[in-house]
């Protein structure tokens, strides 16, 4: 730190998401009486969250102090972003800035959640500087797989932060300009207090390549696939990756249709802005398809990830309405799976070659995350007094803190928090003081929250053991069985062929029913988990399986 700078401030900085996983980052930087907030994305479940769409963050720390939050500060248009934004904005409504591309996604999301009128947006360019409250922000170019990606350098009273956001150094990229290192270096001079790094790739060694090898191994694929059609498939996001894809087309004379809502929406939204390129009568739409021989086509798409309802997944599985996948077919998936999708990937893969289609995945794609090298640079420009590896699992995370010792950082400087805690820094000392909630909410259909731990762990029960529901009948007053009991079975077994069992478990039932009833027990609930121990019992010992157990009496 080489800025005098007040030391008797501090600044507390509250990660509600983005650290022990990959995707739903969100950040929040706390100073006297403000709060801005860097992003807010959401995460895809992982198998355990059965039914669930998307997981959110969970804002309640923002909503308690909602009169001190300033704004949404977003680095870029991804999803693990910008997709928790139209959810939290109902309940957090404050201004949101951004750059040009990053602003137009957002407001096409804001759109379909009827939250344009209502939500406060401001396109910020870079080197600008935005002021709220005792922050003062400045958006600094980098690179990343998607266009308009920003860096943050965060002036508070205590000091400067920075967070990179996702980044990579590109010095070629297909849009724009190279990363903003001079600034970076003029931040470092100045004095930076601590640094929040993306930790993607950080197991990689070396350089993350740049973007436009990957149009060179484009324009091979088309020499050597003349006669076929070519149907690739990559991020919606990734305008540069499509760019590539129209320019290897219109080089060999094909048309181009981009298939996919997502994929449709942000190429229509780049194209209007000027971030993307394309050749009069180069594109065509998917209903003229069969006015063209194969050879004459390329169909951009969604569905590297094997995401079930996305193009390539429904030409996979011969349900899209227009494309079916025919031998000769070549399909290139351009994208590496993100962890935990792998197993969707090979299932497309295999269908599209059952199909005859040929698969292409080696050397398609780059990565938009700094390998160790770049990261290793960034901190040597900005040299800052305290590191916290951020967008990580735990395994990137302690793999970041070893890079930035190996740099000179002292381990007692290196924070790998979780999500939740508190980060007090000052010039002179920075330690863990608090924990605010931060489990992640749960978006299943149009509910947001209202599927929890305990619903869930009923669902995971009902998936792997079924249900056995007990229906008995009794006399009002008298409490004499007048109907049943009835078991109803399912996913436990098949009833037909286990009537001995069903006859079994009536009879267990019936002898629980009477013993509480000769004891004179007459109240419904001890009835229902008499019966629910006594048959969860018997259940155990003939089959060794653990159905959820469901009585229901009735009077009559």
């Amino acid at each position: 730190m080489k800025k005098k700078v007040d030391t008797s401030k501090s600044v507390k900085v509250i990660p509600l998401g983005g650290l022990e996983q990959i995707g739903m980052n969100i950040t929040a930087f706390e100073c006297d009486d403000s709060i801005i907030v860097v992003d807010c994305g959401m995460s895809f479940p992982d198998d355990e969250m059965l039914g669930i769409d998307s997981v959110i963050p969970d804002v309640t720390y923002l909503k308690d102090n909602i009169d001190k939050v300033k704004g949404f500060i977003i680095t870029h248009g991804h999803e693990d972003h910008i997709g928790g934004l139209p959810y939290i904005l109902k309940d957090v409504n404050v201004p949101v800035y951004a750059t040009k591309l990053t602003v137009a996604i957002i407001e096409n999301k804001l759109k379909e959640h009827n939250l344009l009128k209502t939500t406060k947006r401001k396109v910020v360019k870079y080197g600008q500087s935005i002021n709220l409250g005792c922050f003062r922000v400045e958006f600094i170019r980098t690179n990343h797989s998607i266009v308009d990606s920003a860096a943050l350098a965060i002036f508070s009273p205590a000091g400067v932060i920075v967070h990179t956001g996702d980044f990579k150094v590109d010095f070629t990229p297909v849009f724009g300009d190279a990363i903003d290192l001079q600034r970076f270096g003029e931040l470092g001079k100045k004095g930076v207090l601590a640094t929040l790094c993306d930790s993607t790739n950080i197991l990689r060694p070396g350089f993350t390549m740049s973007e436009k090898t990957v149009g060179a191994t484009f324009d091979n694929i088309f020499a050597e696939n003349v006669n076929h059609r070519i149907i690739v498939a990559t991020f919606a996001s990734n305008v540069d990756r499509v760019q590539q894809i129209i320019n290897s087309a219109a080089k060999y004379g094909r048309k181009v249709i981009i298939e996919g809502r997502s994929m449709v929406n942000i190429v229509n939204i780049a194209h209007e802005l000027g971030y993307i390129n394309i050749p009069d009568n180069t594109l065509i739409d998917i209903e003229q398809i069969n006015n063209y021989t194969d050879e004459q086509i390329v169909l951009c798409t969604t569905g590297s990830q094997g995401e079930s309802m996305a193009a390539l997944s429904r030409m996979a599985a011969s349900t899209h309405r227009k494309v079916t996948i025919k031998p000769g077919d070549t399909v290139i998936l351009s994208s590496t799976p993100i962890p935990g999708n792998e197993k969707a990937v090979s299932k497309v893969i295999n269908e599209l070659s059952m199909k005859g289609a040929k698969v292409i995945f080696q050397d398609t794609h780059v990565s938009g995350h700094a390998c160790q090298e770049e990261v290793k640079l960034i901190y040597t420009l900005l040299q800052p007094k305290y590191s916290i590896p951020v967008h990580g699992e735990y395994r990137h995370l302690i793999k970041h803190a070893e890079i930035v010792e190996s740099l000179g950082i002292d381990k007692d400087d290196i924070f790998i928090l979780s999500s939740g805690d508190v980060l007090e820094m000052s010039y002179d000392e920075a330690k863990v003081v608090d924990r605010v909630p931060a489990q992640g909410i749960y978006v299943d259909g149009l509910g947001v929250g209202d599927v929890g731990n305990i619903v869930l762990r009923d669902r995971q029960l009902l998936s792997e053991n079924g249900l056995l529901i007990v229906v008995v009948t009794l006399e009002k007053y008298s409490n004499q069985i007048v109907a049943g009991p009835d078991i109803v079975s399912r996913g436990f077994v098949y009833v037909r062929e286990s009537e001995n069992l069903m006859d079994e478990a009536r009879e267990v039932v019936l002898d629980a029913i009477d013993k509480c009833l000769s004891h004179r027990v007459t109240d419904w609930g001890k009835i229902k988990t008499s019966i629910k121990d006594s048959l969860s019992d018997y259940v155990w010992k003939s089959t060794k399986r653990n159905p959820m157990i469901l009585p229901i009496i009735m009077e009559v």
